[in-house]
């Protein structure tokens, strides 16, 4: 599918301001597009939407197919007639500005959340109660294994939590016949535990409404999201759990082997993910029926997908599942271009891109070729001294080496440091190389970190995004903001403080929009 020219914003809706102790889906997020079109852009690209768990990484959901609670607009449950305004009202330690502190935010809002679902069962009418009916038949498919899988999960984590066993995952933990997703055990435990189960369904019927409610008005205002999901999926996850013989798993549940990367230039021991490998012989026999439902559904709730790790679909490092480290793993084989042919036959064309950032051979290359998925720019990591000034400035991340349109140029992505943070601490080299190439002219360490103090260079760097030949250009609502590396999103291979970061209300501006509108009429990005 041939991409336009277009630009947008990547901002995660957890980031957005406004609402007690984190970004949701409800008016901040409906101002937020009314800002987009002000700055005249027409992308709004977000992380996963699953509900996130251990880490609070959006890339590590107990669902790839379920929304994350968190993001429910209570005002909106309040409006509907589910909650009060009285038992909205956050306590003290939720705070309406400053980062999320999502172990206080899960301590207040689920219980709330729990209590809307049961007064909806309760009192809804007849209406509403016919919309969630034809909601739970139409995601029955993923829907009611969630539902379970959480309840089973809050029962016998909570009994984790008492005894302290070394592994709490469903596999080490659960009684043997539900963690073998066992048919009559699951009956049995729904039957004991009817509303418990029914209430995650609601919930995930909250979740549904308010998004497809924001997706649409985005839409009509000429907003198309950016949707995106992980290659892999969480090893705690109903996903799992539920397509036990999807995966690359022994008779108890657990892997046999993991995924990872192979040691590199910046890690020895390579890096040791942890999630199942997927049985590809297995999907392939049954049509790729998991991942044709996967991707038909997040195009139900976004317009456009990014695949992180696209590199694994030709190739991917195995690692057998006892061992500590990536070192000892394989490449094995991916599924290819035949995963792509059935989605295809089954869903038609549909707008993808594929993240192919890292070590990238000719071989994913092709594959992405042959799929005709744009790839990733990322402007910082155009500037290598190594790679540029020795090697005439042929690093393909510079916007002047982009042989094709069908890519899609980010200054940074979540992973990466802020746009000003990487600039604030580059050495003086790297400084003066990025400067000179992006304003075009010789200048010195100390000039070049006056821009860099004033914010022009980052300006700049942006603007050669919007100038560049990529079919969209994103930009971090961070680096539209100026922020430190202290709202940096993600600090790969480190966990405690990412994910973190809200804008303020007031990081809105007009000015900024002014400008944006500006560039992208200039460089002809609708």
């Amino acid at each position: 599918m041939k991409f336009t020219r277009r630009s947008g914003i990547l901002l995660h809706p957890t980031s957005l301001p406004g609402t007690p102790g984190i970004g949701t889906i409800g008016k901040p997020a409906f101002n937020f597009v009314d800002w987009l079109c002000d700055a005249g852009q027409s992308l709004w690209q977000i992380l996963p939407l699953g509900p996130t768990g251990y880490g609070d990484s959006p890339y590590a959901s107990f669902s790839t197919f379920a929304g994350n609670p968190l993001l429910i607009d209570l005002d909106l449950l309040v409006q509907d007639g589910w909650l009060t305004k009285k038992e909205v009202r956050p306590p003290e330690y939720i705070k309406t500005t400053g980062n999320v502190d999502f172990g206080a935010v899960v301590w207040w809002k689920l219980p709330l959340l729990k209590k809307a679902a049961e007064n909806f069962l309760n009192a809804a009418k007849d209406y509403n109660l016919e919309q969630y009916k034809a909601f739970c038949r139409s995601k029955k498919s993923w829907l009611d294994d969630f539902a379970l899988f959480m309840s089973i999960k809050t029962v016998y984590d909570k009994k984790a939590a008492e005894e302290k066993p070394d592994n709490s995952i469903w596999y080490a933990w659960w009684p043997k016949k539900l963690a073998l997703h066992n048919d009559e055990a699951l009956k049995e435990w729904y039957k004991a535990n009817k509303k418990d189960v029914d209430s995650y369904k609601v919930i995930q019927f909250f979740f549904d409404r308010q998004w497809i409610s924001l997706k649409k008005y985005a839409n009509e205002n000429g907003i198309s999201l950016i949707g995106d999901i992980p290659i892999f999926v969480a090893p705690d996850s109903a996903d799992v759990w539920s397509n036990q013989g999807l995966f690359q798993l022994d008779k108890t549940g657990k892997p046999d082997c993991v995924a990872g990367v192979p040691p590199d230039y910046f890690c020895a021991d390579g890096q040791l993910w942890g999630n199942p490998l997927y049985d590809w012989k297995k999907m392939k026999d049954d049509g790729y029926k998991w991942w044709v439902a996967r991707i038909k559904r997040v195009f139900e709730l976004t317009d456009v997908l990014r695949i992180d790790h696209f590199r694994g679909f030709e190739a991917y490092w195995s690692v057998p599942a006892t061992e500590k480290t990536a070192i000892n793993g394989k490449w094995c084989k991916g599924p290819g271009y035949d995963l792509f042919k059935t989605i295809k036959s089954k869903l038609g064309e549909l707008p993808v891109i594929a993240e192919d950032l890292g070590v990238i051979t000719d071989e994913v290359r092709a594959l992405r070729e042959q799929c005709g998925f744009p790839g990733m720019k990322v402007l910082q990591f155009a500037f290598s001294p190594d790679e540029a000034r020795q090697n005439g400035m042929t690093n393909y991340f510079l916007p002047h080496m982009y042989n094709t349109d069908n890519c899609v140029a980010y200054t940074g992505t979540h992973d990466n440091d802020t746009m000003q943070g990487w600039l604030t601490n580059l050495n003086d080299e790297q400084l003066v190389l990025v400067a000179q190439y992006i304003e075009g002219c010789e200048l010195d360490v100390k000039k070049a970190r006056v821009l860099v103090a004033s914010g022009k260079l980052r300006k700049d760097m942006i603007r050669a995004a919007l100038a560049s030949t990529a079919a969209y250009a994103i930009i971090p609502m961070q680096d539209i903001t100026g922020a430190d590396n202290t709202a940096r999103m993600n600090t790969p291979a480190t966990t405690g403080t990412n994910w973190t970061w809200r804008m303020s209300s007031k990081d809105l501006r007009s000015v900024d929009a002014h400008w944006l509108s500006f560039l992208s009429e200039l460089y002809g990005r609708d």
